[in-house]
């Protein structure tokens, strides 16, 4: 599009804007008629560990959400030389799962507990037990449970359940509504149905029966939409919280509101069966849309779904790429410290590419990313190690492909349950996020790490944000009856240039080999959680 056709596109709402909370960044894109980027914003934000549980502040998302559509808008003002008033639909997503409970009044009623906290080990193994379907610790039911077990004063009063996403479409809008993928990571959905599983919530409500809840679960929960439905419209009070300037109309229609999986399945084109994407950032995640159920319950493996609604196998890793960023900044420091201020982007790539000079194996190097709990490993909290043996051999090169293979291990071992166990097919797997913008690095590794071709490309250069914006066009986009799949397909994807890379043998053999040493291993890290 020229710049005369942009204008014009802003100014008519030929639009649609996705905004979504990630772990680390708040961020929001424009798109336009033909799904390219045309303008982005951004607010850098943290969780916080307070009372040895991770948040975030209700204060925090929608400051964070306001300098975030405000650096949008600046950047269309100084792109277009007009101010952004419209857009013709409107997405939010974010982090999936974790607890959010309002009263009747709406207001919170404990500090909202992010899918990082492993703290409902309890809970999770009872419904896992009682619903013969696996509920890992971060899903919203298993926090829920285990404010009833722990006999939480609040949980009486509670009378609506939500996900991030969930709260801030529900500020927007007015409506308590999910999309069918962010709600699967609350309670496990009926993929027949397309809604909650009801026999489960039966379950549920007779577990509990007696123990403080005032409503049946049904009615805590959000309703659930699949991708396409609208989700409601901006209210007036919705468009003064995301512009406090006014400049933003009310009226805009807004597609159900989607978890960080469901929008990097779209913004990969991974919403098709025997289609896969792992997303690297904070946490590392595989989601491989199945062509049927599985065999068995396993404890590795999470059943969530497409924005869509098919199924979709989930292997969810707490710790992704946050360890391998702090030595990163580490070397940054010491670089700085010799005289050498360097870009910290030339810096990554220069950390990352070395390791494709090491060992295979990493040679005879170990590493955990552990900064939290991961209950792959059942390891209910996390402490970083760096280990070796006497005849080991610690270079740069060596040391690095370990840090990398580290963010990759965890991910590894949920990966042999599908593809060894459970002998699931893939065509095609995607990977994207910052783990793998240093071109042909973490590609490789992971190709080797799960013996399959992995693609990337510039599909999701904006990521789960850019995904968003994607959903909220095919809702007022789409033809009639044209599929989630047939419009990334065949209108948003149709020229998208891959790089795939092959599994190399002998990276394929080395990562076996640390793999062996990565399990017998893992001791040592219960060790240090036990005793630190």
């Amino acid at each position: 599009m020229t710049m005369t056709e942009t204008r014009e596109a802003i100014e008519q709402g030929r639009t649609a804007l996705g905004i979504e909370f990630g772990s680390t960044r708040i961020k929001a894109v424009l798109i336009g008629p033909d799904h390219e980027a045309i303008a982005t914003g951004a607010h850098d934000w943290e969780n916080q560990f307070v009372d040895r549980v991770w948040t975030y502040s209700l204060d925090a998302v929608w400051s964070g959400v306001q300098a975030c559509y405000a650096a949008l808008a600046q950047d269309v003002r100084e792109r277009y030389g007009v101010e952004l008033t419209t857009t013709g639909a409107l997405g939010v997503s974010a982090m999936m799962h974790g607890y959010l409970a309002f009263d009747a009044d709406g207001e919170l009623l404990t500090p909202f507990r992010t899918w990082r906290n492993t703290n409902t080990g309890e809970a999770s193994s009872q419904l896992s037990e009682l619903f013969a379907y696996n509920i890992p610790h971060r899903w919203s039911i298993a926090h829920l449970y285990q404010a009833v077990l722990n006999e939480e004063e609040h949980v009486p009063r509670i009378a609506h359940l939500t996900t991030l996403a969930g709260y801030v479409h529900w500020k927007l809008t007015g409506r308590q509504v999910l999309g069918v993928g962010d709600a699967s990571g609350m309670f496990p959905i009926d993929v027949t149905a397309g809604g909650y599983d009801t026999v489960r919530l039966d379950q549920f409500d007779g577990l509990v029966a007696g123990r403080g809840l005032s409503q049946p679960l049904a009615e805590l929960l959000p309703s659930v939409l699949p991708a396409g439905e609208p989700g409601g419209t901006l209210t007036d009070s919705g468009a003064k919280l995301l512009d406090p300037t006014g400049a933003l109309q009310s009226g805009v229609v807004v597609c159900p509101p989607e978890g960080d999986a469901g929008t990097g399945m779209v913004a990969t084109n991974s919403v098709a069966r025997r289609t896969g994407n792992v997303s690297a950032g904070t946490s590392i995640f595989a989601m491989i849309v199945l062509d049927g159920p599985l065999s068995r319950q396993h404890p590795e493996v999470d059943l969530v779904t497409t924005p869509a609604g098919d199924l979709v196998a989930m292997v969810h890793c707490n710790n992704g790429a946050s360890e391998l960023n702090s030595w990163a900044g580490l070397f940054t420091e010491f670089a700085a410290a010799l005289g050498f201020e360097k870009d910290s982007n030339a810096i990554f790539e220069t950390l990352f590419r070395s390791a494709l000079d090491g060992a295979p194996d990493g040679g005879g190097l170990m590493a955990f990313n552990y900064l939290s709990g991961e209950p792959i490993t059942k390891l209910h909290e996390g402490r970083p190690l760096f280990l070796r043996e006497p005849g080991s051999t610690l270079t740069l090169a060596n040391f690095m492909r370990v840090q990398l293979y580290s963010a990759l291990a965890t991910l590894r071992l949920g990966m042999d349950v599908l593809q060894k166990s459970e002998n699931v097919q893939l065509d095609r797997m995607f990977a994207h996020g910052g783990l793998f913008k240093t071109k042909g690095v973490a590609q490789n590794l992971l190709a080797a790490a799960i013996n399959t071709p992995v693609s990337v490309g510039d599909l999701a250069s904006e990521g789960g944000a850019w995904g968003i914006a994607i959903l909220a066009s095919y809702l007022v986009g789409k033809q009639p009856g044209q599929t989630l799949d047939e419009y990334l397909t065949s209108t948003v994807f149709a020229a998208a240039e891959l790089e795939t890379a092959a599994p190399d043998p002998a990276d394929v053999a080395g990562f076996d080999a640390f793999m062996q040493r990565y399990v017998a291993a893992l001791p040592i890290e219960q060790a240090a959680v036990d005793h630190s």
